[in-house]
């Protein structure tokens, strides 16, 4: 008789940079600024079409939706992100966020520590959980 039970499968992955910015500059650029500079930099190479909020203005629990014109991402085409705003720590510079409406789930926590140099370390960390079948 087979057993037909899923099990959830945690990965993890952390990485971490350093940079001569401060902490408090690297946040506010990268998490409260960050529509306004991924415009600029990053998206124009991806052929970003709009970021928008869909459900409130930015703040804890609030969804962000970003469409893309057709990017090709491995074996797949990459039409947009929708992500959903977990935490926002302005005093310890943590931002949490969760990619919603996929497969699998996607978690990130990126953190802005001050460094013994001047300037600050960078910590991404990632979650994918999926479901096994076991």
């Amino acid at each position: 008789m087979g057993n037909n039970s899923e099990k959830n499968v945690v990965t993890s992955y952390t990485q971490e940079s350093a940079t001569p910015i401060a902490p408090s500059g690297m946040f506010k650029a990268l998490v409260l600024d960050s529509h306004d500079l991924m415009l600029n930099i990053v998206f124009k190479a991806l052929k970003k079409k709009k970021t928008e909020f869909i459900k409130g203005n930015g703040s804890v629990g609030h969804i962000k939706l970003t469409n893309f014109t057709k990017v090709d991402i491995s074996s797949g085409h990459l039409k947009y992100l929708k992500y959903k705003i977990d935490a926002i720590d302005t005093r310890n510079r943590v931002y949490r966020y969760t990619l919603i409406e996929a497969n699998t789930s996607f978690a990130f926590e990126v953190k802005f520590e001050a460094s013994s140099d001047v300037g600050c370390v960078y910590k991404m960390t990632s979650e994918y959980h999926s479901k096994a079948s076991i």
